[in-house]
């Protein structure tokens, strides 16, 4: 009995695992639809999202059926419940990763972010595909001082964050009022994309140690994201 439960414990693990890998494809896949006009890339970015939810979906059940089925304690109910809200983040990883490929499509044949900011945007997407897969290292290995260094290159997505709202309010920005609340979005789902892969390693962080760190706080108010609608 208890090694049935420690195999579908195991298998929760390695869905959440395979939840970073499609959300880094699905990161990786928008950002190249959204600097090269990629229509074809930018659906498919939509259209695999659902597989996203699958996987969700199917670790929910399976938490929640453990749950009920056998009362876990200690460090194993502190592994059902640190799931449950890993995999919360990374089913909105993926829907970021979305609102990035729409915007593409939306704005097809023409690229929706303009010369100026398309280095800025490139570096955006290289540190999420950098932070996502240190997440995933982080929940194949539970390694928590890996986890640990994301808020490292949290701060460096926060930096871009930064440079790219300047740019918006310096003055030189002339391609008017609907590119650049295409560029004031793409930034803040980049951003949010890291805020959500920070989360994760600090419910790793929790799983090992029993310690809560406390969460960015954009994701605690969640005031942010209601706004904007991701």
């Amino acid at each position: 009995m208890r090694e049935t439960f420690h195999g579908e414990l195991d298998l929760i693990g390695r869905t959440l695992v395979d939840m970073s890998e499609a959300v880094a494809l699905a990161m990786g896949d928008a950002t190249s639809a959204l600097l090269d006009a990629d229509l074809p890339l930018a659906e498919k970015v939509i259209s695999g999202d659902v597989q996203v939810d699958r996987l969700r979906d199917d670790l929910e059940a399976r938490a929640l059926d453990l749950l009920a089925r056998q009362q876990p304690v200690a460090i194993d109910l502190r592994t059902v419940i640190t799931s449950l809200r890993a995999v919360a983040d990374l089913e909105r990883m993926g829907d970021l990763a979305l609102h990035i490929a729409k915007v593409a499509r939306m704005r097809y044949p023409a690229s929706a972010v303009p010369d100026e900011v398309r280095g800025t945007i490139g570096e955006m997407g290289q540190v999420a595909l950098s932070i996502v897969e240190k997440t995933r290292q982080v929940l194949e290995g539970q390694d928590i001082s890996l986890a640990e260094q994301l808020e490292r290159e949290d701060d460096a997505m926060d930096a871009l964050h930064r440079r790219l709202f300047a740019h918006l309010l310096s003055g030189e920005w002339t391609h008017g009022i609907e590119p650049a609340i295409d560029i004031t979005l793409i930034g803040r789902y980049y951003e949010r994309y890291a805020d959500h892969a920070v989360s994760v390693a600090r419910q790793v962080i929790f799983l090992v140690t029993g310690e809560q760190a406390p969460l960015p706080t954009a994701i605690s108010t969640g005031a942010t994201e209601t706004a904007l609608g991701v």
